[in-house]
């Protein structure tokens, strides 16, 4: 994660010396980080966000697990009413520094950058993950009805018109 990377919500953490049993973390963001998300998201809130990560290995590569939590205010799709709907993401990262490549078939670990992490952003991102692009307020269901339901094709209302013989 580079320094123009780093959105509203930033929590650098140092990884230089990670103690042997790991290290646990929590992010909560504020009201003011939130709603530049939301903004950020095109939502109609963040009402809240929190991250709870778990950081094992060394100064040269980390691994970062936990859980991204939020309650966000969103528009239906289809009724085009406002809700509120819970996200829950598992986070599962690796971060190397400069030279740690991916073992084969592996996704590339996120950089190390100058030492740190950064799990504000890596709580936001997965927050992003987590939202559904056409959100829907439970119960909302989309059901065409018309009259072109009953017809076999396009063209069965020409059939109607044409002369029998």
């Amino acid at each position: 994660m580079t320094p123009e990377s780093v959105g509203p919500l930033s929590r650098p953490v140092s990884v230089r010396h990670l103690p042997p049993e790991g290290l646990e973390v929590a992010v909560e963001a504020t009201p003011e980080e939130r709603a530049a998300l939301a903004k950020d998201f095109k939502l109609e809130a963040i009402h809240a966000l929190e991250g709870r990560f778990r950081l094992t290995g060394t100064a040269e590569r980390v691994h970062v697990e936990g859980v991204v939590t939020a309650r966000v205010g969103q528009i239906c799709v289809v009724t085009l009413e406002p809700f509120d709907d819970v996200i829950e993401e598992e986070v599962k990262v690796d971060f190397a520094g400069g030279g740690g490549g991916a073992d084969a078939g592996d996704e590339p670990p996120d950089e190390i950058t100058g030492g740190q992490i950064d799990l504000g952003a890596l709580a936001a991102e997965f927050l992003m993950l987590g939202l559904d692009p056409y959100p829907r307020k439970p119960g909302a269901d989309f059901s065409f009805e018309g009259d072109d339901q009953d017809r076999e094709s396009p063209f069965g209302a020409l059939r109607a018109l044409k002369p029998e013989g």
